[in-house]
């Protein structure tokens, strides 16, 4: 692979210059440390300032009042290995058969998944492994444990400490009961611990959460925060609403599902208070995001976390409506992103993390091929309208409502959002802008776009690797997968250089 990085003359504008600058100059200095703080199954509308009635979350608040929200934000999957895979390459992970949660060697293999991310897959650590910065992981990693299965170690990580995977973790995983509510403080650790080891030199870290993904159990001294609320449905809007009041002990799952997310949000209230202390705030962007949308209550062990709320967005995890792939974005980054702006025009996704975030600290990417953009104008200018349609693909099942079960491919171009199978049948249109419910499907009124976009999304699946999907009836089915055969992708991926470290 071609070197890639190409140092800015001035960072404000994020404009490459044509020279090389090797790691360690003066000229390092200027570029920014990126830390993406992700959680796991947050709902678009988890947080004080993103609309929830309850939830007590003032660093997150802290992170929207001094950054900008990008209220059209979408995950490149419903579940989170490949979410993961997208944030990760920049690739839709059906290019790299990554298309369910990573399991077991035998499921992997009934879904005609890989056990893991292929470590040859060029991934943003990776890119700025190379060009001379620090680059960690702490927390949740979910793409490939197992036997055989490479460490994060494998994908330009110099620094790691995981869950699901094969590197090295923490002991009292399985022996204390409020691991998970502690895990994001101890992330936070770490994360600080890796920044004063490597002061001086631009950072990157991928700080990934446990919570609010289940089986939540907050301490009984996050629990007493909320000791005294009651829940009404009525509190919510649309989706939400119904969906709460069919809940089996709304306010008991509603006081376990806040109290575990504002013992995250204390943890990276710390983290913040440290990049003020250190004098690193202004030049660290942090990207703060969600892997997918809440989960169900009707998934077993999840009952608490099943109440998280996508707003007004129908459907949850597992689904590719809105409730499902549209997930929070914030980005802070004093002097360059804008303080208290709300974005509600700017249409991006999970594959134009890696383009982006390198093009902030002045890097091209001849090689890589994104499938995303890079978006680096739309955070430092301001809106712009969308020049790449976002394509996603679901093989499995969906938890919960019928009405939360859509065809299996999607299409998003423009304000135009469409739904349909395989084989073209069963189409679905909607107006995103006009109605972020999906209530209203206006194909027989626009038989243009469907036509358009059909033929879009019909040409990109062909290109994916073929497999099995999970049959059966969807809803509230608990039956499992289909059995099927491996098959490989007809198109190769670009490979990253073998001598990489």
């Amino acid at each position: 692979m071609k070197a890639w990085w190409l140092f800015p003359a001035c960072m404000a504008c994020a404009v490459a210059s044509s020279a090389m600058v090797a790691p360690g100059t003066a000229a390092e200095q200027g570029r920014p440390n990126v830390i993406f703080i992700l959680l796991d199954d947050q709902g678009w509308a988890d947080a004080a300032s993103l609309g929830h009635p309850y939830m007590k979350t003032p660093n997150i608040d802290r992170l929207v009042g001094e950054g900008t929200r990008f209220a059209q934000f979408y995950t490149s999957n419903p579940v989170c290995s490949p979410s993961r895979t997208a944030f990760m390459t920049g690739h839709f992970p059906a290019r790299h058969r990554i298309h369910q949660h990573l399991a077991t060697h035998e499921q992997n293999d009934q879904r005609g998944m890989p056990d893991w991310l292929d470590p040859d897959a060029t991934t943003v650590c990776d890119l700025f492994h190379e060009a001379g910065y620090a680059t960690a992981h702490f927390g949740k990693w979910h793409l490939g444990s197992g036997p055989g299965a490479p460490d994060p170690g494998a994908y330009g990580i110099d620094v790691h400490r995981t869950v699901n995977s094969t590197g090295p973790g923490w002991e009292t995983v399985q022996k204390d009961p409020y691991f998970r509510a502690k895990s994001t403080g101890l992330f936070v650790d770490e994360t600080i611990r890796f920044i004063r080891a490597h002061k001086g030199r631009p950072f990157y870290v991928n700080l990934w959460t446990l919570v609010p993904h289940a089986k939540l159990n907050p301490t009984p001294e996050e629990l007493a925060v909320y000791e005294d609320l009651r829940v009404d449905p009525d509190d919510f809007p649309s989706w939400m609403r119904a969906y709460l009041r069919d809940a089996p002990h709304p306010t008991e799952q509603m006081k376990v599902f806040c109290a575990s997310m504002t013992g995250l949000d204390r943890a990276i209230g710390r983290l913040l208070d440290f990049l003020d202390a250190e004098g690193l705030a202004d030049n660290t962007a942090i990207f703060f995001s969600s892997d997918n949308g809440p989960e169900d209550y009707l998934i077993r062990n999840a009952s608490n976390a099943g109440v998280g709320s996508p707003g007004p967005l129908r459907a949850r995890k597992r689904s590719l409506y809105e409730g499902g792939v549209r997930t929070p974005l914030i980005v802070r980054w004093p002097g360059h992103v804008e303080a208290g702006r709300v974005d509600e025009t700017s249409v991006l996704t999970a594959v134009d993390l890696l383009p982006t975030v390198c093009k902030l600290a002045g890097g091209d990417l001849p090689d890589v091929r994104p499938d995303g953009e890079d978006a680096s104008d739309v955070l430092l200018n301001g809106p712009r309208s969308r020049s790449k349609p976002i394509f996603w693909e679901w093989r499995g099942r969906v938890a919960g409502d019928s009405e939360y079960c859509p065809p299996r491919l999607a299409v998003r171009d423009g304000r135009w959002k469409l739904f349909c199978n395989d084989d073209g049948s069963d189409v679905q249109l909607y107006d995103v802008p006009a109605d972020p419910e999906e209530r209203t499907n206006v194909a027989d009124a626009n038989a243009e776009v469907v036509a358009r976009l059909k033929r879009q999304v019909l040409a990109w699946k062909k290109t994916l690797p073929e497999g099995p999907v999970q049959e059966g009836p969807t809803g509230r089915s608990r039956k499992g997968p289909a059995a099927g055969p491996r098959r490989k992708a007809s198109a190769p991926l670009p490979k990253k250089n073998a001598t990489r470290g």
